[in-house]
């Protein structure tokens, strides 16, 4: 992990850092590289030059150690295998599912009203999808990568993204998610996210209208 300077960097390197613990499996997904470094990342360093991390750097510190701990037993090992997928896959049920209408719909199901929006956003300013029809658009995940894109592609776009699509729902997620975490890492990695987007809030002055929660 590299520290990211400018802004737009940052926001890119941020989203781009986070986004693929969050969609792949540990075990058979595309993000063993990420693992790999959390693995042996010096995480003083790491957190010093965390971005937007303001005043917040001892905390970012602990999240980084609870996910290098969490790994101590190598990113294959069961306990993290199965707590990502009780967290993000299944069967059964969710204690923390990872898609933003499940806050926000009063259903709280996937391909609620915000997905619906935040579908229809992408196509008014013109940008794809992600992933294929069958993923909610605002899986976290994928929002976080979106999120990285659009600082790359599109930084015309990223102030509203955040204060109306991601920031309205994602803090909420992410501290359940903390709590509904069992192993270190996803502890960790909620923690790390939810530090990061603050940070991200403050640095850019976002209001955020926040909406009814039904979880």
């Amino acid at each position: 992990m590299t520290e990211a300077t400018e802004p737009v960097d940052a926001i890119v390197f941020a989203g781009a850092s986070l986004a693929p613990f969050f969609l792949n499996d540990p075990r058979t997904g595309d993000a063993a590289d990420a693992f790999a470094a959390l693995a042996e990342l010096d995480v003083a360093a790491a957190a010093a030059q965390w971005p937007f991390a303001g005043d917040e750097v001892a905390a970012v510190e602990g999240a980084l150690a609870a996910m290098k701990e969490g790994l101590a037993a190598g990113a294959d090992h069961d306990d993290v295998v199965w707590e990502y997928r009780r967290l993000f896959v299944g069967p059964g049920h969710l204690p923390a599912p990872p898609w933003g209408s499940v806050y926000t719909d009063r259903e709280c199901v996937v391909f609620g009203e915000s997905t619906l929006a935040l579908r229809a956003w992408m196509r008014a300013v013109g940008v794809e999808r992600l992933a294929d029809e069958r993923t909610p658009e605002d899986h976290i995940g994928l929002m976080l990568a979106l999120l990285s894109f659009l600082a790359a592609e599109r930084p015309e776009l990223v102030d509203d993204y955040l204060r109306d699509h991601l920031l309205t729902w994602a803090p909420h997620y992410l501290e359940a998610l903390e709590e509904a975490a069992e192993q270190p890492f996803y502890a960790g990695l909620a923690r790390l996210t939810r530090l990061t987007l603050a940070g991200l809030q403050r640095e850019r002055g976002l209001t955020v209208e926040l909406p009814r929660f039904y979880r």
